[in-house]
């Protein structure tokens, strides 16, 4: 391509996007008419928020130049944005406007009603004001979409970083994003309508086209700037007024890149084809298209690969539902083009839709300390033993959350603390801890069933629809690998199942593995590492494991296990049993050498003692929450002398 990088590949943002940034709903009901939807997806959206989102996820530094409603949708997006690695420094709350918002269906792949709710909204307030000079000249290149041209207040924002940015030798891209409904040419209720010939959208586009070194779009948007539905005569009006490099998306044709004449026929130009897929929705493909391409070129990669990225990034993306959580990492764009023809359906694909589970950003848990109190029998019986009353467990159980809460503030252990609790008893503690920044687990198994049982049925997706996105489902399985055939095969079904349903929902997923009614530890090691194995032959990747103490041979095992089989699990937490603390001491000591364990996940070890107390009556609230925080603070103290100790034996040898 003729249009050279920037002479700064150093600078501290490879792309900064202007243009829309709202919340997408998308309808969860596929084949419905919008009116008979009944459930919405929520997204970030927006072309433009899209593309900087893309371009974030495929390891670009982006960054974000719009307004937001200074609102909880607002919030949402920047949290997202930033969560991705883009730059938020740029996206301003609006205190008098509400986040723009649009809600989508899903008719068949080519139909989508689509309502753009944009009236008077936040990211068509941004203002020459919001534009920062030293921002813009700190960026290798500007993409701007061509709703920002489409008002006056907008249209002077994009003016104005655009001047900023051919001063300060920033690249400048256009996504021509024609909406005609954006531009008020159709009735309200028409969003899905992609064309409508219109002399001032026309203008408006020919106005500003000298400013770009990159202009990309359709078939479609290319007849609306060139003010022809002939594509090669639109195509060379627009090189009349431009020396930009021309990217023409042609669907599942590819695209072509005009870079210098226009040809008689499109199909002269060079033209680079994509991967043929099943589409379930083609919104977000042109945002996803863009993302790729610009990985490639803002990285100095060829024009052929970077409309290889592209194209696949779009081929990914028509085949998920929504746009921006569709986008593909590195990872996933990778294995796709590595054997782009033999995949149809890549939302089917067992490797590719794990690597796009692991590609979505997820909070780093290096070190974790995590109080359960997720037992329903253990406390049933204590209630019967104490005298107590039943009913008082859930104020048990959220004073256990204080417990955590008053740990974390005296330790200063803010990304540390975790809690795995039930919604039996636990669901006023769930609500409570939900939000705070724990790693929060949550027990979906019948206690005790073998073979494993779902506490509220095998519909165990529908349980998961309710859920927080941020909690972990636990799954405890009394797992043997000798077990026979007819019992294994039981609890191999229900734990694919299960495993179907996180990837669904979204959930992380870990499994805690016991090996049933195994006294011998030197065996019981043995059934632990062999029944992880098992579970990992049948595709079965979960996020987390929690394992019973394991001599150091085995945590080595384990470790290589992990390392090989999945290396994009989150790791392993140690359970405790109700064991001693002589017994824990000793199987920290064996745990604190592994690269896969982060920590532990210990209970009844805490919490017998007090909450006997407590519900016999014999001591107060505020004396309960004390001594559930002395001995959890006791067993972190534990836990990080043992890793201490292993970090020094390493050293010294």
């Amino acid at each position: 391509m003729r249009s050279p990088l920037p002479r700064s590949p150093s600078r501290p943002v490879d792309v900064a996007c202007i243009g829309r940034l709202a919340v997408d709903l998308y309808a969860q009901q596929i084949g419905a008419r919008l009116e008979d939807v009944t459930s919405f997806a929520k997204y970030l959206g927006g072309s433009s928020a899209n593309v900087a989102f893309g371009t974030a996820r495929l390891g670009l530094r982006s960054a974000m130049i719009a307004r937001v409603g200074d609102d909880h949708m607002g919030r949402f997006l920047t949290e997202t944005l930033a969560a991705e690695g883009c730059d938020v420094s740029q996206v301003t709350p609006d205190l008098e406007h509400l986040t723009a918002l649009a809600i989508l269906g899903i008719k068949d792949r080519e139909t989508f009603p689509l309502l753009f709710y944009r009236e008077n909204c936040a990211d068509m307030a941004l203002t020459e004001q919001d534009i920062d000079e030293h921002f813009i000249a700190g960026c290798r290149a500007l993409a701007i979409t061509g709703t920002h041209l489409s008002q006056p207040g907008v249209l002077a924002a994009s003016r104005r970083a655009l001047e900023l940015a051919r001063a300060h030798d920033v690249r400048t891209v256009l996504d021509i994003d024609y909406r005609p409904v954006l531009w008020g040419l159709t009735g309200r209720a028409d969003g899905e309508r992609r064309f409508i010939a219109d002399g001032g959208v026309t203008r408006h586009l020919q106005d500003v086209l000298s400013l770009f070194d990159l202009v990309v779009g359709t078939e479609e948007e290319f007849h609306i700037a060139g003010g022809s539905e002939d594509l090669v005569t639109a195509l060379r009006t627009v090189r009349a007024l431009t020396d930009a490099t021309l990217l023409v998306k042609r669907g599942p044709l590819g695209c072509s890149v005009i870079d210098g004449p226009v040809p008689n026929d499109v199909d002269d130009a060079p033209t680079y084809r994509g991967s043929r897929v099943d589409v379930l929705n083609v919104l977000g493909a042109g945002d996803a298209f863009l993302a790729g391409f610009l990985s490639g070129w803002l990285r100095g990669e060829s024009v052929e690969r970077a409309c290889a990225y592209a194209n696949a990034c779009g081929a990914l993306v028509v085949s998920r539902h929504g746009c921006a959580p569709a986008m593909p990492g590195r990872a996933e764009l990778d294995a796709f083009l590595a054997r782009a023809d033999a995949v149809r359906r890549p939302d089917l694909d067992d490797e590719l839709s794990h690597l796009h589970r692991t590609a979505i950003p997820r909070r780093a848990w290096d070190e974790l300390y995590v109080f359960a109190f997720d037992h329903r029998v253990p406390f049933f019986e204590l209630v019967r033993e104490t005298g107590g009353d039943e009913a008082r467990l859930p104020r048990l159980k959220t004073l256990l959350v204080d417990a955590v809460a008053a740990t974390e503030r005296a330790g200063d252990l803010q990304g540390h603390v975790g809690l795995l609790c039930d919604d039996r008893y636990g669901q006023d503690a769930l609500n409570a801890a939900t939000g705070r920044g724990w790693w929060i687990g949550r027990p979906v198994e019948v206690s005790g069933s073998n073979p494993l049982e779902f506490e509220r049925g095998r519909s165990i997706g529908s349980q998961l629809v309710s859920w927080p996105k941020e909690h972990v489902i636990k799954c405890l399985v009394h797992f043997d690998p000798d077990a026979p055939a007819v019992h294994r095969v039981e609890q191999e079904t229900q734990l694919r199942s299960l495993y179907d349903a996180a990837k669904l929902s979204g959930h992380e997923l870990l499994l805690e593995v016991i090996p049933p009614g195994c006294k011998d530890l030197a065996r019981r090691d043995e059934l632990t590492l062999r029944a992880l194995k098992r579970i990992y032959n049948l595709g079965i990747r979960p996020d987390w494991w929690k394992l019973c103490p394991l001599d150091r041979a085995t945590w080595k095992a384990v470790d290589a296990l992990i390392e090989e089989r999945d290396p994009h699990c989150r790791g392993v937490l140690l359970l405790g049993l109700n064991a001693s603390l002589e017994t824990l001491t000793e199987g920290f000591a064996h745990a604190a050498g592994s690269r896969t364990c982060r920590g532990f996940a210990v209970g009844r070890t805490l919490f017998v003692e007090p909450a006997g107390a407590w519900l016999a009556g014999r001591i107060d609230d505020d004396t309960f929450v004390a001594q559930a925080r002395a001995a959890f603070e006791q067993m972190i103290a534990l836990w990080r002398r043992s890793r201490l100790t292993s970090v020094e034996e390493g050293a010294a040898a």
